[in-house]
């Protein structure tokens, strides 16, 4: 049985990969550019997800308003892991919370179909004062995933899971140094 609390992703020896739900011309122009450009804004947070099923939860399979472009956002190893040793725990002291860079938060991992799972995955918000690193530095590249996500809903819908589930990218432990895991789920336990 895995950890209750565990980082899972797509990722190899230099980047990770993380999902976002936009509204299409927030991502038709962040595709264009490549990078993150007008209309997506640099003013607000921007919470950044290495489970994939936890947003098709987050988005309802790209059909929520504002959510029906699922962008796979691959940034740098270094710069997730920087996210990380700024992040605080959103279950923290509150005056904590208000000044930190970075959010922290556990939430159930999903299924397939929605059903909260007995393991937690974790999602990052990217403050304001971090989201230009963020946006310039971090991220190395941005994938386009709604026709797959498109397509899985249809197989899921039509009782199709083992083929929905081909079309679900891989996502195996990702290994943080023990003081920084120590730290991101010893206070969320």
């Amino acid at each position: 049985m895995a950890p209750r609390y565990q980082i899972r992703a797509d990722h190899d020896a230099d980047t990770v990969v993380v999902y976002q739900a936009y509204a299409p011309a927030i991502a038709d122009a962040a595709l264009r550019a490549g990078r993150f450009v007008a209309p997506f804004s640099f003013h607000r947070m921007t919470w950044i997800k290495p489970s994939f099923m936890w947003l098709m939860h987050r988005s309802n399979w790209a059909r929520k308003p504002g959510q029906e472009r699922v962008l796979a956002v691959r940034i740098t190893r270094a710069g997730w892991e920087e996210a990380l040793s700024q992040g605080v725990l959103t279950t923290s002291d509150p005056e904590a919370v208000a000044r930190a860079a970075v959010h922290v938060q556990w939430d159930p991992e999903r299924s397939p179909r929605g059903a909260a799972l007995n393991h937690y995955s974790i999602q990052v918000g990217i403050g304001r004062h971090l989201i230009r690193t963020f946006a310039d530095e971090w991220v190395v590249g941005l994938t386009d995933l709604t026709p797959q996500v498109r397509k899985a809903a249809s197989l899921m819908q039509n009782g199709d899971a083992a083929k929905a589930r081909r079309l679900f990218p891989a996502e195996r432990v990702y290994p943080l140094p023990p003081a920084l895991e120590n730290r991101l789920t010893a206070a969320a336990r």
